[in-house]
């Protein structure tokens, strides 16, 4: 485990501006789950992003049109529905990742780790991943009770980050401990220049 730095890491932003399609994709599933097709369809063309919605992408979008989907949804629907949503929306991709982009043996073995060490692993690949969910934001992480990870300059920064929590929820309840806490700590979207997310490990000490 030498290789898993105790001091923070930061990955460089990513140069070409864009965000894995769960963003957008998760969003419309998420929609069309609590009000069928078409609540799906008021949302992406408020945004417009009706086209979108027709034709989903399949890899990576421009982190703009992600962000504009996101916002139309918090400014569209009542504050209520519009968290549920991206919520949902969040667990939706982090379920997508564990079923088609983290490979098995890797979820077997962070499960296996005692906490603290399944969370450093974990960090380590979400930060070497950082385009998925954070485009042109830094990246930064450390580990420990709790884990830190912060997304500098968040592209996808909406007030509490309902979509990231949501991804980051599942991702540690499923992979670190099964009664994790994910804390946003700072937002972005409230002037701060990073969004903190503080991740309890609650599970016995290790």
């Amino acid at each position: 485990m030498a290789t898993l730095a105790v001091s923070p890491t930061e990955q460089a932003a990513n140069p070409e501006a864009k965000v894995g399609p769960n963003a957008v994709t998760q969003v419309a599933a998420a929609l069309r789950a609590l009000g069928g097709d078409g609540l799906a369809r008021q949302v992406f063309v408020a945004a417009d992003l009706g086209p979108v919605l027709d034709m989903p992408p399949e890899r990576m979008v421009d982190q703009a049109i992600a962000a504009r989907l996101h916002d139309t949804l918090r400014l569209t629907l009542p504050p209520d529905d519009a968290i549920r949503i991206a919520m949902d929306a969040g667990y939706r991709t982090a379920d997508y990742l564990l079923a088609n982009r983290i490979p098995r043996p890797a979820q077997w073995v962070m499960k296996l780790l005692p906490p603290r060490l399944s969370a450093r692993l974990l960090l380590k690949a979400m930060a070497s991943n950082a385009w998925t969910f954070a485009g042109t934001g830094r990246v930064r992480t450390q580990p420990g009770n709790p884990s830190v990870l912060e997304i500098i300059d968040n592209p996808l920064a909406q007030p509490f980050c309902p979509w990231h929590v949501a991804v980051f929820d599942r991702l540690f309840r499923t992979l670190v401990a099964k009664d994790a806490q994910v804390s946003h700590t700072a937002c972005c979207a409230h002037g701060a220049p990073a969004c903190r997310f503080e991740i309890t490990l609650a599970r016995k000490a290790d």
